[in-house]
């Protein structure tokens, strides 16, 4: 039996290599093809001239967007060049102009510096808790929007700074309210 499996396997054995094509060997190995140096030096253009691009991009087109504060006196003072941009504008709220109207609802008030006034018109109907018309004066303001080449500001954004200060001298806050006397380190 041990003969019989032996010549079934040699059979066996010469089908499978009659079936299974010869492997060829490479003569010798050859060295990998080199990068072309124009596709680099391409791809190196193409990313230049990207980021070139951003850079411009934001050089330029953002410098519309840009917004500058500036005070009440600088912006009358530059009203030509700064009509129609964005602005930022700081100034104090000139006491008893705050109008408010319902139809359309908006909010018209006048802000100065140390000269001429600024018209404001702020078409919302909520303006800021801190910002009330006090007659003494005082109540400093920030304005963001646009100038009219008429010379009105046409405000989207109002914001009004606290004008209570307290004094730990007196222990008073500015304005009349006192505190409740000093503080103990029991």
């Amino acid at each position: 039996m041990s003969k019989k499996l032996d010549e079934e396997l040699a059979q066996a054995l010469s089908l499978a290599e009659q079936d299974t094509p010869a492997v060829v060997k490479p003569a010798a190995a050859s060295p990998p093809p080199k990068p072309r140096p124009s596709r680099s030096i391409g791809l190196l253009a193409t990313l230049l001239v990207m980021v070139g691009a951003l850079v411009a991009l934001f050089l330029v087109g953002f410098k519309e967007a840009a917004v500058y504060a500036t005070p009440v006196d600088q912006l009358l003072a530059a009203k030509d060049k700064l009509a129609g941009r964005k602005v930022r504008v700081e100034g104090e709220l000139v006491p008893g102009t705050l109008v408010k109207r319902d139809e359309p609802c908006e909010y018209r008030f006048q802000i100065h510096g140390t000269q001429a006034p600024l018209p404001v018109r702020y078409a919302q109907c909520v303006i800021p808790d801190t910002f009330r018309d006090v007659p003494s004066g005082g109540v400093q303001v920030t304005v963001e929007g646009t100038l009219t080449p008429e010379g009105n500001f046409e405000a989207s954004l109002v914001m009004a700074k606290c004008t209570s200060k307290y004094d730990p001298n007196t222990h008073e806050i500015k304005g009349g309210v006192a505190a409740e006397g000093p503080l103990s380190s029991n």
